[in-house]
């Protein structure tokens, strides 16, 4: 009996050692969890159920230089509902109330709303969908609404910001005013970037059924700080002038692609900037930015720096006779010929550049710098022609100008150079040499931006950038300018002479590269100038006397059945844009002739003015006009001018008739 009991005991015994070290163990175990490893567990723990939600801070806005709005970053709210928040008694008491307000909102009936909520307590959703993408002001006036205006606990009221950026003048302009983006960063959202972030917010989300989060209380923890607004030096209604004036010329000339610039004068600033691609189906939209990127041969426009030369190396005169022969002529057996089969015979040199004589520019820059090409180069140079602008906006092409060390130069190279060939420049690098000429020689520096703000005091200013004081002396810029309005009122761009207010300019043809390459067989193809894809343009200023403005017009593979000539297929753009800026800016009235004016013009003065003088108190009807004439008259009138989408006037938010005050603003919504 005693052999059992002590057989008993041993048993015990060893079970008591393992359960003490058992307990050893566990206690120890707890000891880690709760003091040695017990912050990083909490941590672990509040990881897994409370985190930090980030608020995106809005960018930015951009504005134009006259104050209307270009992009702008607009609250986008998604609202659920934790119906298990709501105590029973108040759900009952308000369900009413709540879907009444919801239908009004959202458009289906009271008891649609009734049983998607019920159902959602039976499910015991605490994460229900109740509407998406609403604005700033829907999404306060449903905070209002019975049961949600009791907040996040106690109402279940679950609001879910994010921001999208937004162009309330629609794709006007849209690959120069940007973004910043998965895309990348164009334009001017890209190029002001850092300026334009803010810093974000952050609030607190608790993890509830279904990993689904929720906020844990109406306010952030940290609010975000908005960014700097940009403030360009675009005008909407040049860009709107200069925008359909391009839209209608690709369309008629079924053309790939182009471009068009305004650029002031005296400071840089581009004042409207249009790049529009055509698409398969043949709309066009802003597909790249080609005017700061796309860099191409400008053909006859670079004559101006051919003569440019000559003139400031007193090797010539504009009076000089140069023999265009019958029009075509042999170098190293490459063939130069002009527009006209016959040829111009004896003229003078500013003759050759009126009428864009290919073999008079090109035997006037053979006869005095054949020798010594380096001393043309010197003023290519001297011009600024090898040098990028320098504008903040990424991506533009660098011009290329060959010479004499180079691999691409070869025995005719020079001659080439002098009519516009073998060079490769874009066409604001083109425009910022024409301004300087308009400019009496002061090379002045593009610019898309004025100033930065915040809380509307400005933080920076962008001031006017003199590159060069003066590219030419003043007797070579009188010469040039001189021809250059001949070429307007006698030359190849004659057509779009107007008596009414001066132009200066030239007309460029150029016949596109077609580059080496595989097709896909496998054959090598290219390496030739296609003698049906070509480029068409025109540069110059207006008006002549005291230019204000220049402007570049470039349009690709126009169908050369229709044309393809610089002259008419470029230079109407330039005309239309210089027209209608002409009339619609009472400061460049007064700096022009006006003594003789055609039937044309003095109907759109008389119509404009008619509304202006008869509405000074009182609101016009502007449904039906023009977007640019609807501003020009409302600002006119003292009032602050937002529009949105494209085309003529669908909508004001002032009625006709209402009496207005100065400084308010009127909503215009466009076709």
């Amino acid at each position: 009996m005693s052999v059992v009991k002590k057989s008993i005991l041993n048993k015990l015994y060893i079970v008591a050692v393992l359960m003490s070290l058992f307990l050893l163990v566990v206690g120890g175990r707890v000891f880690e969890l709760q003091y040695v490893k017990g912050e990083k567990y909490k941590k672990l723990a509040l990881e897994t159920t409370i985190k930090n939600d980030t608020i995106a801070a809005n960018r930015g806005n951009v504005y134009a230089g006259d104050g209307n709005l270009l992009a702008t970053s607009v609250s986008n709210y998604t609202i659920r509902m934790d119906v298990m928040s709501v105590k029973d008694r108040v759900f009952e008491k308000n369900i009413a109330a709540l879907t009444e307000e919801l239908s009004d909102m959202l458009g289906r009936t009271p008891k649609y709303y009734e049983k998607k909520l019920r159902e959602a307590k039976q499910k015991r959703n605490r994460y229900l969908l109740i509407a998406k993408n609403l604005g700033y002001n829907d999404y306060m006036r449903m905070k209002s609404f019975p049961i949600f205006n009791l907040g996040v606990y106690r109402g279940g009221f679950i609001a879910e910001r994010k921001t999208v950026r937004e162009h309330p003048i629609g794709k006007i302009a849209e690959r120069t005013v940007g973004y910043s983006d998965h895309r990348g960063g164009a334009g001017i959202e890209g190029a002001f970037s850092d300026y334009m972030e803010g810093k974000n917010g952050w609030r607190l989300k608790q993890k509830i059924a279904k990993g689904q989060w929720k906020p844990l209380s109406d306010t952030n923890e940290k609010e975000p700080e908005d960014g700097k607004d940009v403030i360009t030096t675009i005008d909407v209604n040049m860009q709107d002038i200069t925008h359909y004036a391009l839209l209608k010329q690709l369309e008629y000339f079924e053309a790939d692609h182009g471009c068009a610039v305004v650029m002031e004068t005296a400071t840089g600033e581009i004042k409207a900037i249009s790049n529009l691609g055509r698409t398969s189906n043949g709309r066009y939209y802003e597909k790249r930015n080609y005017a700061v990127w796309e860099s191409h041969e400008p053909g006859s426009t670079f004559k101006l720096a051919s003569l440019m030369a000559a003139l400031e190396d007193k090797v010539v005169d504009t009076s000089e006779v140069v023999d265009t022969e019958k029009g075509k002529i042999f170098i190293n057996n490459k063939k130069v010929e002009d527009s006209q089969w016959d040829g111009y015979g004896k003229i003078s040199l500013a003759r050759v550049f009126e009428v864009s004589s290919n073999v008079g520019i090109v035997k006037t820059i053979q006869k005095h710098y054949d020798r010594n090409p380096e001393k043309f180069l010197k003023r290519i140079r001297q011009f600024g022609l090898d040098q990028q602008t320098g504008v903040k906006i990424v991506g533009e092409g660098e011009p290329f100008i060959p010479t004499p060390k180079g691999k691409s130069w070869s025995p005719i190279a020079l001659e080439w150079m002098s009519w516009g060939y073998g060079v490769s420049l874009t066409p604001l690098q083109i425009l910022m040499f024409y301004n300087a000429v308009a400019n009496n020689g002061e090379l002045v520096k593009p610019r898309f931006v004025k100033a930065l703000k915040t809380g509307g005091k400005t933080v920076k200013e962008f001031d006017k950038v003199v590159v060069k004081k003066r590219i030419a002396k003043q007797i070579t810029i009188d010469k040039v300018t001189k021809v250059m309005e001949n070429v307007v009122k006698k030359g190849t761009a004659k057509d779009i002479y107007s008596p009414n207010f001066s132009m200066a300019g030239k007309t460029g043809t150029a016949k596109k590269f077609i580059p080496r390459r595989k097709n896909s067989k496998g054959e090598w193809e290219g390496g030739y100038y296609s003698n049906q894809k070509y480029v068409a343009s025109f540069a110059g200023f207006f008006p002549v006397e005291e230019p204000e403005y220049s402007c570049i017009v470039v349009i690709h593979e126009p169908d050369p059945m229709k044309g393809y000539y610089g002259a008419k297929v470029a230079a109407p753009v330039f005309k239309e844009i210089a027209h209608k800026i002409y009339t619609s800016t009472p400061s460049s009235v007064q700096k022009v002739t006006d003594s003789v004016v055609t039937a044309s013009i003095s109907k759109d003065y008389n119509s404009y003015y008619t509304v202006l003088n008869k509405y000074k108190t009182i609101m016009p009807r502007v449904v039906g006009m023009s977007a640019m004439d609807a501003i020009s008259i409302l600002e006119n009138m003292g009032l602050k001018v937002k529009i949105s989408g494209v085309g003529k006037v669908m909508e004001q938010s002032i009625n006709k008739g209402e009496k207005i005050t100065k400084g308010a603003t009127v909503y215009l919504k466009l076709s």
